[in-house]
């Protein structure tokens, strides 16, 4: 088997080896000269920070649809693109990454994802029930809480609403009064009237980061045309063997491979059992082999001693807690699971296995 081949029918040995080698590509990729140079390069012309919260669907992978260098933009991922930025975790962690960014003197934007299909409504968002208008109006809802948690004006950080349209990874861009900018019905000739186009739809918006938003929306257009001259086959069938819980997971952007669970909820245990049976659905209906799944744990960390110390604790504790819901609720499906524990060099994305 080829180390590019998505590996749903081998054996889970096999899928978990594929696994680690994808996930050691990629952090080799990352940490090289060439990688390097062009994210500091990038960031010399663009400095806005750019965040983005989405959905764990693989196909959502924002870096490769704008065509931006690796590691500039920060993932937030949750199963169904749900937040609330009410929850502690994920209030406080959002909270200490904007602190580092006003303090370097840069401003910030968030991108408020949800996902939809235009070919096919099966292939949306399964975590609203396939229901594009109510993935969007939560965006909305999460846009509103930005703005009570980082203030109205959005001088600092910008919360901008966006659709993901898979079939063709078309960003859509939400203005005002209702307004978008869809990429899909722009081409690589009105790359010119794009500044005056974003003026218009978002004139709230302070000039560097709409300055730093073009490169996105150009690269799309991009990226758009490519997937139009390959005509590429659009996988719908979930076919998911792994359930992955906390950060790290950048690496991770394939179709129908893992249900990610940021572990951002006061209330683990509901994605937690909603990933399993998930997992289960997919051995009983024969779309992955019934010999097992991956359990797999992940927590980033920025500095040797105590920092990593703490994420090697808080992987280990989250890959218990989710085993023992996974073992109260389907008892049957733990029998077959297999779990590796893990912690992530932010500085390397190198993933790191804890011995068990």
């Amino acid at each position: 088997m080829t180390t590019t081949a998505l590996p749903h029918d081998q054996p889970i040995g096999t899928r978990i080896d594929w696994l680690f080698d994808l996930a050691e590509r990629h952090a080799r990729e990352y940490a090289g000269p060439e990688a390097f140079l062009a994210r500091q390069r990038y960031l010399a012309q663009y400095p806005t920070a750019i965040l983005v919260l989405k959905c764990m669907d693989g196909r959502i992978n924002i870096p490769v649809a704008t065509q931006t260098p690796k590691g500039i933009i920060l993932p937030f991922r949750n199963l169904g693109g749900f937040f609330q930025l009410g929850w502690p975790h994920l209030g406080e962690t959002l909270v200490a990454s904007m602190d580092k960014v006003i303090r370097s003197g840069r401003q910030a934007l968030m991108l408020i994802t949800y996902h939809y299909s235009r070919g096919d409504e099966r292939r949306g968002c399964a975590g609203f029930h396939y229901r594009t208008d109510d993935a969007r109006e939560h965006t909305f809802e999460i846009q509103r809480e930005v703005s009570t948690l980082f203030g109205a004006d959005h001088g600092s950080v910008y919360p901008l609403v966006c659709g993901f349209e898979t079939d063709e990874d078309a960003l859509v861009v939400h203005g005002h009064d209702g307004q978008t900018l869809n990429m899909a019905e722009l081409s690589t000739d009105d790359i010119e009237s794009l500044p005056q186009r974003l003026l218009q739809l978002l004139p709230d918006m302070p000039t560097q980061i709409r300055h730093d938003l073009l490169p996105l929306l150009t690269g799309n257009l991009a990226h758009i045309a490519d997937i139009r001259r390959h005509q590429r086959r659009l996988n719908i069938e979930h076919r998911e063997w792994m359930i992955c819980v906390g950060r790290g997971f950048d690496w991770l952007h394939l179709p129908n491979v893992a249900l990610i669970i940021g572990p951002y909820s006061p209330d683990l245990a509901d994605p937690i059992r909603k990933a399993a049976s998930i997992i289960e659905a997919n051995m009983r209906a024969g779309r992955i082999p019934d010999d097992g799944f991956l359990l797999f744990s992940s927590v980033p960390y920025e500095d040797i001693g105590v920092d990593r110390a703490r994420a090697v604790l808080k992987s280990r504790f989250m890959a218990r807690f989710a085993t023992d819901v996974v073992r109260e609720s389907y008892p049957e499906l733990a029998s077959r699971m297999t779990v590796r524990e893990t912690v992530l060099n932010w500085h390397s994305r190198s993933v790191e296995a804890l011995d068990r």
